[in-house]
């Protein structure tokens, strides 16, 4: 009989950068508050604010009663940030793939999904009612080939954009060049949105392509710090969306105080360039640390360096130093990820250089790790 699964221990937030385990405060790296929004002084106060205004929620869908003007404020702002024609809000960062899902069924022949797309997606992609192929990991000849072996057909590709498991990104441009004419790109950007490109628009931008045949769904939960989740895309699909998907008709939109909280969030985002660069400054700063210390960790764009321990032994033995160095480690096991777990390391603008340096170190003196493949 297997192990029943249990939950990791309880976490509790202790300032900006640290957690509390059972007593013990600990640096986190886990978690993907990129820039530690969640905890940012006047994100907490339009909290306050929102929930003092204008209470705890709406109890309704926004088909009947429940359409508040603060979500319709957070829609627009949602689409200047990511200079999108629309932006409709989901009521968590899961549901957007499903809510796209729900409003086309029906209208592609097939699905062409990477093989270690978030489970998000594969959930989306059953209510499509059409044949669903998986091409290799970040593989645009893959693609290509199936395409040609298609023929002539109206496909939805499906991928990440900032693949959590290892901050690698989809190779956008590729796939726009062999994607067929009539063909879409649903491309599902959480650990991207408010991270990559000039101005954190997100994996497009990072690519360099226009969004003309690009759906981009996003969650507030990761570089904004707050929760819910948003699609954005053309008019026609905002329409859809509200015409056919059950979701957004049928279920209560994201609490009012934290949709408050998302618009100071977004506000902050959007004219604090800085933290954009203290993050790309940390990621560089820890890369370097791990390389000089025998770690050829890759050059990759996302907050995220993945290791992955050769057996349970060597997991358990950095576990442990980890903690005695007064470090939480975050090892998981994630559909995507190494079959059997691995370290993951989420870097944020706000951690310190002596926390990612005491981090180097530890990981360092260890050094028998694999790279995710």
């Amino acid at each position: 009989m297997k192990p029943a699964i249990t939950l990791p221990p309880a976490l509790q937030a202790a300032g900006r950068t640290h957690v509390l385990q059972r007593g013990h405060k600990l640096s986190y790296f886990g978690g993907c508050d990129y820039f530690r929004l969640s905890s940012h002084p006047q994100v907490l106060r339009a909290l306050r604010d929102g929930l003092r205004n204008f209470g705890l929620n709406v109890s309704a869908s926004r088909m009947t009663t429940g359409n508040h003007p603060v979500y319709e404020r957070l829609e627009r702002s949602l689409a200047a940030f990511f200079g999108s024609p629309t932006a409709t809000l989901a009521p968590n960062g899961w549901t957007p793939n499903a809510m796209v899902a729900q409003a086309l069924a029906g209208r592609f022949s097939h699905v062409l999904m990477d093989e270690r797309a978030h489970a998000s997606l594969a959930d989306a992609a059953r209510l499509l009612d059409c044949p669903v192929i998986k091409f290799r990991h970040r593989d645009a000849e893959d693609l290509a080939r199936i395409i040609r072996r298609l023929g002539s057909v109206k496909t939805l590709l499906m991928t990440d954009g900032l693949f959590s498991h290892d901050g690698s990104v989809a190779p956008l441009r590729e796939y726009l060049v062999v994607l067929p004419r009539g063909g879409t790109l649903l491309v599902d950007d959480a650990h991207g949105a408010g991270v990559l490109g000039p101005t954190g628009r997100g994996t497009p931008e990072h690519a360099g392509v226009p969004t003309s045949r690009i759906i981009q769904t996003i969650t507030l939960s990761k570089a904004f710090g707050v929760f819910g989740g948003a699609v954005l895309g053309p008019e026609k699909l905002r329409a859809d969306i509200i015409a056919r998907s059950g979701i957004f008709t049928g279920s209560t939109p994201l609490p009012l105080p934290l949709a408050c909280a998302a618009l100071k969030s977004i506000t902050i985002l959007g004219t604090n360039h800085r933290m954009r660069e203290n993050l790309s400054r940390n990621v560089a700063h820890l890369r370097h640390k791990l390389r000089i210390g025998g770690i050829p960790v890759p050059e990759l764009p996302g907050p995220i360096i993945s290791l992955v321990p050769r057996n349970k032994d060597e997991a358990g033995r950095l576990a442990r130093q980890l903690l005695a160095a007064g470090i939480h480690p975050p090892f998981i096991k994630y559909p995507g990820g190494p079959e059997n777990g691995y370290f993951r390391f989420a870097i944020s603008s706000e951690h310190s250089l002596a926390q990612l340096n005491l981090l180097a170190a530890v990981v360092t003196a260890q050094k028998n790790f694999n790279l995710p493949s």
